[in-house]
Protein backbone atom coordinates (compact mmCIF):
# COMPACT_ATOMS: atom_id res chain seq x y z
CA UNK A 1 0.00 0.00 0.00
CA UNK A 2 0.82 3.83 -0.56
CA UNK A 3 1.31 6.11 2.14
CA UNK A 4 -1.10 9.18 1.88
CA UNK A 5 1.21 12.09 3.33
CA UNK A 6 -1.58 14.32 3.48
CA UNK A 7 -2.73 12.56 6.57
CA UNK A 8 -0.11 14.05 8.62
CA UNK A 9 -0.99 17.47 8.27
CA UNK A 10 -1.59 18.17 11.91
CA UNK A 11 1.78 16.84 12.80
CA UNK A 12 5.30 17.51 12.82
CA UNK A 13 5.87 17.19 9.34
CA UNK A 14 9.71 17.05 8.88
CA UNK A 15 10.58 15.06 11.96
CA UNK A 16 7.54 12.69 10.62
CA UNK A 17 9.60 11.34 7.60
CA UNK A 18 10.93 8.80 9.95
CA UNK A 19 7.78 6.95 10.16
CA UNK A 20 6.58 6.72 6.50
CA UNK A 21 8.64 3.41 5.86
CA UNK A 22 6.43 2.05 8.28
CA UNK A 23 3.20 2.43 6.14
CA UNK A 24 4.61 0.73 2.76
CA UNK A 25 3.80 -2.43 3.17
CA UNK A 26 0.08 -3.99 4.47
CA UNK A 27 0.11 -5.99 7.19
CA UNK A 28 -0.53 -9.29 5.23
CA UNK A 29 3.06 -9.38 4.15
CA UNK A 30 4.34 -8.45 7.53
CA UNK A 31 6.39 -11.24 8.90
CA UNK A 32 9.39 -11.31 11.62
CA UNK A 33 12.83 -13.25 11.64
CA UNK A 34 12.98 -12.79 15.30
CA UNK A 35 11.92 -16.20 17.40
CA UNK A 36 10.33 -15.09 20.71
CA UNK A 37 11.97 -15.34 23.88
CA UNK A 38 11.41 -19.06 25.85
CA UNK A 39 9.65 -18.45 29.07
CA UNK A 40 11.57 -18.07 31.52
CA UNK A 41 14.93 -16.45 29.76
CA UNK A 42 16.02 -13.05 30.63
CA UNK A 43 14.20 -9.96 29.44
CA UNK A 44 15.23 -8.26 26.21
CA UNK A 45 14.97 -4.86 28.08
CA UNK A 46 16.96 -2.86 30.51
CA UNK A 47 16.34 0.06 32.55
CA UNK A 48 17.17 3.21 30.89
CA UNK A 49 16.15 6.92 31.37
CA UNK A 50 16.92 9.89 29.56
CA UNK A 51 16.52 13.29 27.31
CA UNK A 52 16.91 13.05 23.55
CA UNK A 53 17.49 16.72 21.70
CA UNK A 54 15.69 16.86 18.21
CA UNK A 55 17.53 18.77 15.61
CA UNK A 56 16.66 19.60 12.15
CA UNK A 57 19.44 21.10 9.87
CA UNK A 58 21.75 21.58 12.73
CA UNK A 59 18.69 23.45 14.65
CA UNK A 60 17.29 22.42 17.50
CA UNK A 61 13.51 22.23 17.52
CA UNK A 62 12.38 20.31 20.51
CA UNK A 63 13.11 17.24 23.05
CA UNK A 64 11.94 14.51 24.60
CA UNK A 65 12.04 12.88 27.31
CA UNK A 66 12.05 8.62 27.88
CA UNK A 67 12.08 6.11 30.44
CA UNK A 68 12.09 2.26 30.25
CA UNK A 69 11.52 0.32 33.60
CA UNK A 70 10.44 -3.03 34.64
CA UNK A 71 6.77 -3.23 36.32
CA UNK A 72 6.48 -6.71 37.83
CA UNK A 73 6.44 -9.26 34.80
CA UNK A 74 6.04 -6.42 32.27
CA UNK A 75 8.02 -3.62 30.95
CA UNK A 76 6.74 0.00 30.59
CA UNK A 77 8.00 2.60 27.82
CA UNK A 78 7.30 5.95 27.74
CA UNK A 79 7.99 9.42 26.20
CA UNK A 80 6.68 12.79 26.13
CA UNK A 81 7.81 15.25 23.35
CA UNK A 82 7.36 18.87 22.86
CA UNK A 83 8.73 20.92 19.20
CA UNK A 84 7.73 24.30 18.18
CA UNK A 85 7.56 24.09 14.47
CA UNK A 86 8.89 26.69 12.66
CA UNK A 87 6.06 28.34 11.03
CA UNK A 88 3.77 26.20 12.42
CA UNK A 89 3.27 26.71 16.07
CA UNK A 90 3.95 24.12 19.18
CA UNK A 91 3.61 20.01 18.91
CA UNK A 92 3.57 17.95 21.63
CA UNK A 93 3.08 13.79 21.94
CA UNK A 94 3.26 11.20 24.55
CA UNK A 95 3.47 7.75 24.50
CA UNK A 96 3.10 5.16 26.88
CA UNK A 97 3.98 1.32 25.98
CA UNK A 98 3.48 -1.76 28.14
CA UNK A 99 5.43 -4.78 26.82
CA UNK A 100 6.14 -8.14 28.06
CA UNK A 101 9.42 -9.11 28.65
CA UNK A 102 10.24 -11.14 24.94
CA UNK A 103 9.12 -7.52 23.72
CA UNK A 104 5.94 -8.15 22.31
CA UNK A 105 3.10 -5.42 23.09
CA UNK A 106 0.93 -5.60 25.24
CA UNK A 107 -1.13 -2.03 24.97
CA UNK A 108 -0.26 0.86 23.98
CA UNK A 109 -1.98 4.86 24.63
CA UNK A 110 -0.92 7.97 23.24
CA UNK A 111 -1.88 11.44 23.30
CA UNK A 112 -0.93 14.23 20.08
CA UNK A 113 -1.52 18.02 20.07
CA UNK A 114 -0.92 20.40 17.39
CA UNK A 115 -4.40 22.11 15.83
CA UNK A 116 -6.45 20.07 17.84
CA UNK A 117 -5.57 16.87 20.27
CA UNK A 118 -5.90 13.75 19.66
CA UNK A 119 -6.04 10.68 22.17
CA UNK A 120 -5.75 6.84 21.33
CA UNK A 121 -5.10 3.26 22.46
CA UNK A 122 -4.27 0.23 21.18
CA UNK A 123 -4.78 -3.19 22.70
CA UNK A 124 -2.63 -6.54 21.30
CA UNK A 125 -4.12 -9.30 21.42
CA UNK A 126 -2.11 -12.15 20.67
CA UNK A 127 -1.31 -11.00 16.91
CA UNK A 128 -4.25 -8.77 16.48
CA UNK A 129 -4.33 -5.36 17.15
CA UNK A 130 -7.32 -3.38 18.32
CA UNK A 131 -7.08 0.54 17.86
CA UNK A 132 -8.97 3.15 18.46
CA UNK A 133 -8.64 7.10 18.38
CA UNK A 134 -10.78 9.82 19.70
CA UNK A 135 -10.36 12.89 17.64
CA UNK A 136 -13.53 14.83 18.53
CA UNK A 137 -15.97 13.40 16.81
CA UNK A 138 -19.43 11.94 17.72
CA UNK A 139 -17.52 8.53 18.47
CA UNK A 140 -14.05 7.15 18.52
CA UNK A 141 -12.56 5.69 14.80
CA UNK A 142 -11.68 1.94 15.72
CA UNK A 143 -10.02 -0.28 13.23
CA UNK A 144 -8.37 -3.66 13.95
CA UNK A 145 -5.00 -5.16 12.46
CA UNK A 146 -4.03 -8.78 12.04
CA UNK A 147 -0.42 -9.26 11.44
CA UNK A 148 1.28 -12.42 10.91
CA UNK A 149 3.61 -12.15 14.27
CA UNK A 150 2.85 -10.56 17.74
CA UNK A 151 5.88 -9.02 18.05
CA UNK A 152 4.87 -6.21 16.81
CA UNK A 153 6.97 -2.87 16.68
CA UNK A 154 4.95 0.32 17.85
CA UNK A 155 6.57 3.65 15.95
CA UNK A 156 3.75 6.36 16.10
CA UNK A 157 4.20 9.99 15.19
CA UNK A 158 7.08 12.50 17.00
CA UNK A 159 7.71 9.53 19.64
CA UNK A 160 11.48 8.60 19.19
CA UNK A 161 12.28 6.74 22.58
CA UNK A 162 10.62 3.63 20.04
CA UNK A 163 13.26 3.03 18.32
CA UNK A 164 14.99 2.43 21.41
CA UNK A 165 12.61 -0.23 21.77
CA UNK A 166 13.02 -1.66 18.38
CA UNK A 167 16.87 -2.35 18.68
CA UNK A 168 16.16 -4.06 21.78
CA UNK A 169 13.77 -6.50 19.65
CA UNK A 170 16.53 -7.30 17.37
CA UNK A 171 18.30 -10.38 17.78
CA UNK A 172 22.01 -9.80 18.35
CA UNK A 173 22.73 -13.47 18.25
CA UNK A 174 21.62 -13.95 14.97
CA UNK A 175 22.89 -10.51 13.44
CA UNK A 176 21.70 -10.01 9.50
CA UNK A 177 18.48 -7.87 8.86
CA UNK A 178 15.80 -8.71 9.84
CA UNK A 179 12.54 -7.71 9.53
CA UNK A 180 9.49 -6.47 12.10
CA UNK A 181 5.94 -5.90 11.20
CA UNK A 182 5.19 -2.56 12.42
CA UNK A 183 2.21 -0.09 13.30
CA UNK A 184 1.51 3.43 13.22
CA UNK A 185 -0.91 4.11 16.22
CA UNK A 186 -1.67 7.80 15.23
CA UNK A 187 -2.62 7.04 11.99
CA UNK A 188 -3.97 3.60 11.93
CA UNK A 189 -1.49 1.88 9.71
CA UNK A 190 0.34 -1.14 9.78
CA UNK A 191 3.42 -2.33 7.87
CA UNK A 192 6.81 -3.52 8.17
CA UNK A 193 10.29 -2.49 8.83
CA UNK A 194 14.10 -3.79 8.37
CA UNK A 195 17.09 -3.36 11.30
CA UNK A 196 20.72 -4.50 10.17
CA UNK A 197 23.29 -3.97 12.26
CA UNK A 198 26.32 -2.29 10.86
CA UNK A 199 28.63 -3.08 13.49
CA UNK A 200 30.98 -0.22 14.92
CA UNK A 201 30.74 2.92 13.24
CA UNK A 202 31.85 6.37 14.17
CA UNK A 203 29.53 9.22 14.67
CA UNK A 204 30.80 12.89 15.46
CA UNK A 205 33.49 12.07 18.34
CA UNK A 206 32.61 8.77 19.38
CA UNK A 207 32.48 5.07 18.18
CA UNK A 208 29.04 3.51 17.98
CA UNK A 209 27.60 0.09 17.16
CA UNK A 210 25.24 1.25 14.62
CA UNK A 211 21.87 -0.31 13.21
CA UNK A 212 20.09 0.19 9.76
CA UNK A 213 16.69 0.76 9.71
CA UNK A 214 15.01 1.01 6.40
CA UNK A 215 12.46 0.64 3.85
CA UNK A 216 12.65 0.95 0.34
CA UNK A 217 12.69 4.68 -0.13
CA UNK A 218 13.67 5.86 3.43
CA UNK A 219 17.31 4.67 5.46
CA UNK A 220 17.57 5.50 9.24
CA UNK A 221 20.68 4.89 11.20
CA UNK A 222 20.39 4.19 15.05
CA UNK A 223 23.52 4.67 17.40
CA UNK A 224 23.82 2.62 20.66
CA UNK A 225 26.35 2.78 23.44
CA UNK A 226 28.26 -0.40 24.55
CA UNK A 227 24.73 -1.66 26.57
CA UNK A 228 22.56 -0.98 23.33
CA UNK A 229 21.04 2.05 24.44
CA UNK A 230 19.90 4.50 21.88
CA UNK A 231 22.81 7.54 21.60
CA UNK A 232 21.72 8.84 18.34
CA UNK A 233 19.42 8.56 15.93
CA UNK A 234 19.92 10.31 11.95
CA UNK A 235 17.47 10.18 8.96
CA UNK A 236 20.16 12.13 5.97
CA UNK A 237 17.23 12.49 3.73
CA UNK A 238 15.60 15.00 5.95
CA UNK A 239 18.41 16.59 7.95
CA UNK A 240 16.83 14.76 11.06
CA UNK A 241 19.37 14.12 14.12
CA UNK A 242 17.62 12.83 17.49
CA UNK A 243 20.42 12.81 19.85
CA UNK A 244 21.01 12.13 23.91
CA UNK A 245 21.52 14.48 26.20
Amino acid sequence: MNFDRSKLKIFFPAALAIFLAAGIYAASSASSTSAATPAGAPSVFSPDKGKLRITINGQQVGSEEFEISASGDTWIARGSMSAHVPGGGDVKATGQLKLSADGEPIRYDWSAEALKKATGAVDFVGATAKCSADLGGASPLRKDFVFTSPRVAVLDNNLYYQFAVLTRLYDWKAGGKQTFPVLIPQDMVPGSISVESLGSQQSGNAKYEAVRVSSPDLEITVYLDANHRMMRLEVPSSNVTIERE
